[in-house]
């Protein structure tokens, strides 16, 4: 297909109504990279035992604020929250994970074989400040194990999505992970964190001032420079955890280093969400100076702590949080608008199945109202084709498919579409034959082997 051309600034009209701040439109060359990332996410996923589900767009205000936590940044400054005309208040969904759990809840999959593995695709909303590859409606890719409590769960989310990626273009990755521990572990951090963080409350910012008293474990996830550098000294929530959160964490990072996954212990990894317990990781590009900087005592941070990936983690307290007992679940989900970035910048790509090999020309009224069912039984038979059927002129129609490097043309005229025959055309040599239309797929497939 001709691609289109973005014009420049200065060539670009100016409408009265343009899309809102921090959304974009996916032109034809972009949905080709998301659909053929999506499709490999899907290919990928669905081998290793995980199902479809899709939610709605919005649900009911209290199921982000219930899981997410109310003194989040999504739940207080980036959530798209609104009242209806009947009263109801609902939000966007900012991430996939709780309405999953609603779903399974609601839906009573808990009474299935255990664990139910899901995987969801679609769009996602938060009133983030837009920056290169982050939008306000923005793409996500997504896994959940539920009802899992073993280690095994995060190994498979994790080797998934890496493969994922790894599959799309993005071969070089290293996962950054941590366990924040079950609550019981985070009372006792809690305490140990307000300390350090009461002696130096004066330098924090303002949102952390707000954190100290509702959420300090949040601190942590704090990304202004003044607070980056006051948690560098804090004491290491892995120092806290109690013997079953340690020896979990051990297992998942034996699952890490018997797939030849890379990782790095991010000490001050937390998330943003309040559901997760124990694993939290984050996946990253990885550089020859990440690599460097993961054997670089005191440098870890600044160099390896990019634009995540994927993000995820386990969330054994979720279901309980929404009305139910503890169910033990793990998961994880690609960003794919940073990933479709990556892949533009390294000019990767679509993956296409099947490269078209024939351009399909029609000429006169006769021939024009043949050619639908022409390509469809052409499509029928698998063979992949180019077509211009709004044109009429044949010189502009073989310019058109010289231009795509198409080795053979189908030229269907008055006379053939009468005789229902069709002209056989090899670009190349210009020799051309007149093939019977139940013989072309036979000729076709022939010469294109």
């Amino acid at each position: 297909m001709p691609k289109f051309k973005m014009p420049d600034k200065a060539e670009t009209p100016k409408l009265l109504i343009q899309s809102p701040k921090g959304t974009h439109d996916i032109l034809p060359d972009d949905y080709a990279l998301y659909q053929s990332i999506f499709e490999k996410a899907e290919e990928i996923s669905s081998y290793y035992g995980f199902r479809p589900i899709q939610t709605p767009h919005f649900e009911k205000t209290d199921l982000f604020t219930a899981a997410i936590g109310e003194s989040t940044d999504i739940v207080e400054k980036e959530m798209y929250a609104f009242k209806t005309k009947g009263g109801d208040r609902l939000a966007l969904r900012p991430e996939g994970t709780a309405p999953v759990m609603r779903s399974y809840i609601e839906n009573g999959m808990h009474t299935l074989p255990q664990p139910v593995m899901l995987w969801y695709k679609g769009s996602f909303f938060r009133h983030e400040n837009p920056q290169k590859g982050r939008f306000r409606e923005f793409q996500q890719f997504g896994l959940e194990i539920i009802g899992e409590p073993k280690t095994i769960a995060e190994a498979i989310i994790i080797q998934v999505l890496t493969l994922i990626l790894k599959e799309i273009g993005i071969e070089d990755i290293i996962v950054n992970i941590n366990s924040i521990g079950d609550k019981e572990c985070r009372t006792n951090y809690r305490k140990e964190l307000m300390n350090y963080y009461r002696k130096k409350f004066n330098a924090l910012c303002g949102d952390c001032k707000k954190r100290f008293k509702k959420n300090p474990l949040r601190m942590l996830d704090c990304k202004k420079p003044k607070c980056v550098e006051l948690k560098q000294d804090v004491p290491q929530l892995i120092d806290y955890l109690c013997n079953n959160c340690k020896q979990s964490f051990r297992e998942v990072l034996e699952f890490l280093e018997a797939s030849d996954t890379p990782y790095f212990l991010d000490n001050h990894l937390v998330r943003g969400l309040d559901y997760y317990t124990r694993t939290v990781f984050e996946i990253f590009e990885d550089t020859a100076e990440k690599i460097k900087g993961a054997a670089d005592e005191g440098e870890n941070e600044k160099k390896t702590r990019g634009v995540a990936l994927v993000a995820g983690g386990r969330y054994d307290g979720l279901a309980k949080t929404l009305g139910k007992k503890d169910i033990p679940a793990v998961g994880g989900a690609i960003g794919i608008d940073r990933v479709v970035q990556i892949l533009r910048d390294r000019n990767i790509k679509p993956q296409i199945k099947k490269t078209p090999k024939i351009f399909f020309i029609q000429l006169g009224a006769a021939a024009r109202y043949k050619s639908l069912s022409i390509m469809e039984m052409l499509r029928k038979a698998g063979v992949p084709i180019e077509q211009s059927l709004c044109k009429d002129n044949l010189r502009g129609q073989l310019k058109l498919a010289s231009k795509l490097n198409m080795p053979y043309v189908l030229i269907l005229g008055q006379k053939e579409a009468l005789d229902s025959s069709i002209i056989v055309r090899d670009m190349e040599s210009g020799v051309q034959e007149t093939v019977a239309v139940e013989k072309i797929i036979e000729t076709i497939k022939r010469k294109i082997k």
